[in-house]
């Protein structure tokens, strides 16, 4: 296995290396078996919606290990066609995250935990 999931500095659980990843490596392709309209996700238990992603006018129902990724606002990977594609080197151990504003829905917002010097303390 190319990531491994295990507890994070920035929360919960977290997706990390499990090899050394090079700038433009596919890191994670997404599960999208399950799509969903807005209406259906607004059913969504509130608990759950952060396991989804909204992508194209869709929501993704994020499976292992990417419902794991966190947030940071000095990411390592970015989204790229339904997969998370490292935006620098990443080393093996490193914890895998992305920037949760770029695929979010407008209207979300939620206080950021990631740490980083160039943290937005919202996302």
């Amino acid at each position: 296995m190319s990531v491994v999931i295990r507890e994070s500095k920035i929360q919960g659980k977290g997706v990390f290396a499990n090899i050394n990843f090079k700038k433009v490596d596919v890191v994670m392709k997404w599960d999208a078996s399950m799509i969903l309209t807005l209406k259906e996700a607004r059913r969504i238990p509130k608990r759950y919606r952060k396991y989804l992603v909204f992508y194209k006018g869709k929501f993704i129902v994020s499976a292992p290990p990417e419902k794991y990724l966190n947030h940071s606002c000095s990411p390592n990977t970015k989204e790229g066609n339904l997969c998370d594609i490292a935006i620098r080197n990443i080393r093996k151990g490193e914890e895998i995250t992305t920037d949760y504003s770029i695929n979010s829905e407008h209207h979300y917002k939620m206080k950021c935990a990631c740490k980083s010097r160039m943290c937005r303390k919202i996302v």
